[in-house]
């Protein structure tokens, strides 16, 4: 037996058989949800074979809910602004019980390399004004005493003030800490099971309309509780027990995402989040604490989880164009991972309605977070945590888990 499962078939017996809430998922958003609920006082016990090695794993972790509007994705915008103001709460708190986060107040800085570049960008400008959204447009002068390693190539400059960035992995592992602590110190059950959920448990065992009272694993085990929350990503639709109307409408977009040291003749690189357009395509730069460069992303709709050589070019060759000095760096690191994208590229997140209007008790899904995880974390676990206490804000009824029909 090896050293895990020693550890795993030593841990089985104290895993919790009943608590209040059982979250399926330890991405980011699993995450954010179960340490909410356990700092409310809820034993909460939550379901990862592998917490935070999905797409949290791979995520540049940028907090820009105006950068990311490049995505004209109108419908989110409330979302990701209501959310981006619950940060400084959130990471205050991680903070206050010792969880480093790797957060950056720096501003993003958006440049352009040719021609389209520039009126791409401009008239994206344009549609952020006209949304209300704070960006200025700089000279290449004040960019480049902003950012001295920019290119000379680069065409026009905007510099968005509040869009920050975090480490997406300290994040995840401050919220397992933390959940972990909260549990231990309240000697409440809980913490995390690093064990597959095969699907949901009912109170009347022919009815998948009915009651959700639990989770039962791959093992056999069963965990029961109050409430359950289905937040594994593209895991979720595969979930033995899903209501009859919930159609978990989920494709996997794979992208690769690269990681680069800077050597100490080079740093810092860059100081702020540098997003660009390189005829036509977008990539972006993003430093850390710890002296690396986070270069992304690609998109691909196919069935390869497999890291491709075309991607990891384009990243290396766009970046270089923003950034020359990127031809310098050790390239330590070349991640892929699958992203939960849904038709509409919103999130699945709320109650499941039954046909008469009355919802699935038990249950609460918050999954399809597509490129928006870790932005949206905090504004989950608000809207999952009201849900579970009994409120309800009718603003994110448009997010319904329910809106694509019978499955």
């Amino acid at each position: 037996m090896s050293e895990h499962e020693s550890e795993t078939a030593q841990s089985h017996d104290a895993w919790p058989r009943t608590v209040d809430v059982a979250v399926v998922g330890a991405g980011v958003i699993g995450l954010a949800i179960a340490w909410s609920l356990a700092r409310a006082g809820r034993a909460v016990c939550v379901i990862d074979p592998d917490p935070a090695g999905g797409a949290t794993f791979a995520a540049a972790g940028m907090l820009a809910p105006v950068s990311e509007f490049h995505y004209r994705e109108e419908n989110l915008l409330e979302l990701m602004l209501a959310s981006a103001a619950l940060y400084p709460a959130f990471l205050g708190a991680l903070s206050e019980v010792g969880c480093s986060t790797g957060y950056r107040a720096s501003e993003t800085i958006v440049v352009g390399i040719d021609s389209a570049d520039r009126q791409s960008l401009a008239d994206l400008h344009d549609a952020q004004q006209r949304n209300g959204l704070l960006v200025e447009p700089i000279t290449l002068r004040e960019a480049r005493s902003r950012e001295p390693m920019l290119s000379p190539g680069v065409s026009c400059a905007y510099r968005v003030r509040h869009d920050h960035h975090l480490d997406p992995r300290l994040l995840a592992a401050g919220l397992l800490k933390a959940l972990t602590s909260i549990a231990e110190q309240a000697g409440l059950p809980g913490g995390v099971v690093r064990q597959r959920a095969a699907g949901l448990i009912h109170a009347e065992v022919e009815d998948d309309d009915s009651m959700v009272v639990g989770v039962e694993l791959v093992d056999g085990t069963r965990i029961m509780a109050t409430e359950v929350v289905v937040a594994n990503g593209l895991s979720a639709p595969g979930l033995v027990g899903l209501p009859p109307s919930l159609a978990l409408s989920m494709r996997p977009v794979h992208g690769e995402i690269l990681r680069l040291s800077v050597g100490e003749r080079l740093h810092p690189l860059i100081t702020s989040t540098v997003r660009g357009l390189v005829r036509g395509e977008p990539v972006y730069l993003v430093p850390r604490d710890d002296g690396t460069i986070v270069v992304g992303a690609t998109q691909r709709e196919d069935d390869s989880a497999r890291v491709s050589a075309g991607g990891v070019y384009r990243l290396l060759r766009d970046a270089q164009e923003i950034v020359p000095a990127v031809a310098e760096l050790d390239l330590i690191e070349v991640t892929a991972r699958a992203r939960p994208g849904t038709p509409d590229n919103a999130p699945l997140l709320g109650r499941v309605a039954m046909s008469g209007g009355a919802h699935v008790a038990g249950l609460v899904i918050a999954t399809g977070f597509f490129r928006h995880g870790v932005l949206l974390a905090p504004i989950a676990a608000e809207i999952c945590c009201g849900l579970i206490e009994g409120a309800r804000d009718a603003r994110w009824d448009a997010y319904r888990p329910d809106r694509f029909g019978h499955s």
